[in-house]
């Protein structure tokens, strides 16, 4: 493990796994290196590159210097990505995606972006119920109410609210809880004052080669976010993953970053 500063002075805890040209990952909501995705995709690309995983800010190792903004965490992934020796490829998986795109966007040193299910809001009652989920984790996180925070996404997400109940019984449910604050910080960079609606004018100042992924088992609220990414994007490339779900096995999606990222 290492750490990186970022430019407001947060210490940002970071792995490297494997050797080779740099991809960097990052999380979507509520995940960090000890808790989602990651880990198992740097084993999958680590023969092939120098896999960088980071706690964002909030998470994990890491710091969080106040005041939160979407920019923080853009020079925040800059950070990594220059600690990476200046540019790297990127991975970005969920709400993660949404942070990624704006990062390319402002010209971090991203040389090859891969989003996968990035879940913006393609219709009005998509984004009606992205700002009733906002919402709602305001208050909660206003009132101290983590454990509301973390239902209100997962409800939010699609789980039914009896099986929430009972996940707040389960051995995971106190990360959840920990790491509660940061989901604002993923409603902001999926665009908390606008629904989470695509933002088509920031994906086409994209400049870098893009690869936009969904699973053909998720669902139409999934897929669709990321067919509009790709059309949005210049010449981005747009696939589906057949079988997957938005909990994107691994070993299935490292055979199609290694081809993109060449």
């Amino acid at each position: 493990m290492s750490t990186v500063v970022s430019t407001d002075g947060t210490v940002l805890a970071c792995s490297v796994t494997g050797s080779g040209p740099a991809v960097v990952l990052v999380d979507g909501a509520l995940c960090h290196r000890g808790m989602g995705p990651g880990a198992a995709i740097a084993e999958q690309l680590a023969a092939h590159h120098a896999v960088w995983t980071y706690d964002r800010r909030g998470r994990g190792g890491s710091g969080d210097t106040a005041p939160f903004a979407v920019e923080r965490e853009i020079e925040d992934l800059a950070a990594v990505i220059a600690a990476a020796g200046g540019s790297a490829h990127v991975l970005a998986v969920s709400s993660g995606g949404a942070l990624a795109l704006r990062a390319a966007a402002a010209n971090v040193g991203i040389t090859r972006l891969a989003v996968y299910e990035v879940p913006f809001s393609t219709g009005e009652t998509q984004r009606e119920r992205f700002d009733a989920y906002v919402a709602e984790l305001t208050t909660a996180l206003a009132e101290g109410r983590h454990g509301d925070a973390v239902a209100a996404l997962m409800v939010f997400a699609g789980a039914p609210a009896e099986m929430v109940a009972g996940m707040r019984g389960a051995p995971m449910w106190p990360a959840f809880e920990a790491v509660a604050p940061t989901l604002a910080y993923d409603a902001a960079a999926l665009g908390d004052r606008t629904g989470a609606a695509v933002p088509v004018e920031l994906l086409a100042a994209v400049a870098v080669p893009t690869l936009v992924l969904d699973g053909g088992a998720s669902p139409e609220t999934l897929r669709a976010p990321a067919r509009a990414v790709a059309a949005a994007v210049p010449g981005a490339e747009y696939r589906t993953l057949d079988g997957q779900t938005h909990e994107v096995a691994a070993e299935v999606l490292a055979p199609e970053l290694l081809k993109f990222y060449v």
